[in-house]
């Protein structure tokens, strides 16, 4: 990816209008939450050590996963959709793997994990180490739109854009899990499937991944946008799906302007008695924040 779509991509994920009830999206608005004052309390502060270096580097002489095209129908659409699916080394038919997805932010596509962050690169060397259980990663559009192609900078402040990401969840849910399930040699329940996001993505994985307990029991928001649903609405899901959730994961960097999205989020689930992963970085609105939490949360999930 282009450092130019970079840094596009880093101001575009800072929308603060995906959800229904909000409608007014504009790159003033996105501005003005970026902006925001940066208020850091007691707790947040780093809950792992930083990644060693090159940890999202490409190894020369390691065992590599292998990242394939995947298209589907979608129900939603009504058309072909494509993500794009990394296999572990080894990958073999015979055995059964979970499942972990992994959206992205508002100015990218399926390729924003894999080109962007570098995914495919740190899950590598993770999996070399035997560090991460051997699963499958999908890295889907979250735009479930007709034409879901990345927009150009001056459409990304849409209402129209950041309505596919709403209309992702039935797309995700009822098309996207079954076909992927259909396709690859996967473990079918909620306890070996995970979710987890960034920005606008963070978002999603919060809403649909704690609005879902019986898909999801592994979930996961890195940097989330203000398309995250209401604190409290969320934590009060996570308390009735305290029987199925397996981990909660937050995380944000220190240096960004949305840091009030995550932070009201890790209150409320503290506030209801609701065990999780609370991790601040160092970081503002950007690749090094979300390829670390990737680091880290891969190594927590399906133990």
């Amino acid at each position: 990816m282009k450092i130019k779509f970079a840094a596009a991509l880093a101001a575009a994920v800072l929308c603060a209008a995906a959800q229904a009830q909000e409608t007014d999206v504009n790159s003033d608005k996105a501005r003005a939450n970026f902006a925001r004052p940066i208020v850091l309390a007691a707790d947040d502060v780093r809950a792992f050590a930083p990644p060693p270096a090159g940890f999202a580097d490409a190894q020369p002489g390691r065992a590599q996963g292998k990242v394939e095209t995947f298209t589907y129908p979608s129900s939603v659409t009504n058309k072909r959709r494509t993500a794009n699916v990394w296999l572990p080394p080894g990958y073999d038919k015979s055995r059964r793997y979970p499942v972990l997805y992994l959206l992205h932010g508002i100015g990218g596509n399926q390729d924003e994990w894999r080109g962007y962050v570098r995914a495919a690169e740190v899950l590598d060397n993770l999996a070399a180490a035997g560090r991460i259980v051997p699963m499958i990663v999908v890295m889907p559009n979250g735009r479930a739109l007709a034409d879901d192609r990345a927009p150009p900078e001056n459409k990304v402040f849409t209402p129209e854009n950041a309505a596919g990401f709403a209309r992702f969840e039935r797309d995700l849910l009822d098309s996207l899990i079954p076909a992927v399930d259909a396709a690859y040699a996967t473990l079918k329940d909620s306890g070996h499937r995970a979710i987890g996001g960034l920005s606008m993505g963070g978002g999603q994985a919060l809403n649909f991944g704690l609005g879902h307990p019986e898909t999801f029991n592994w979930v996961a928001g890195f940097s989330p946008a203000p398309n995250t649903e209401a604190p409290a609405k969320l934590a009060g899901e996570a308390v009735q799906a305290k029987g199925k959730l397996k981990l909660v994961y937050l995380s944000c960097g220190n240096r960004d302007g949305l840091i009030n999205v995550a932070q009201g989020v890790h209150r409320q689930l503290r506030e209801q008695g609701v065990a999780h992963v609370w991790n601040v970085d160092g970081y503002g609105h950007d690749r090094d924040s979300w390829a670390e939490n990737l680091y880290h949360y891969a190594q927590l999930i399906f133990r």
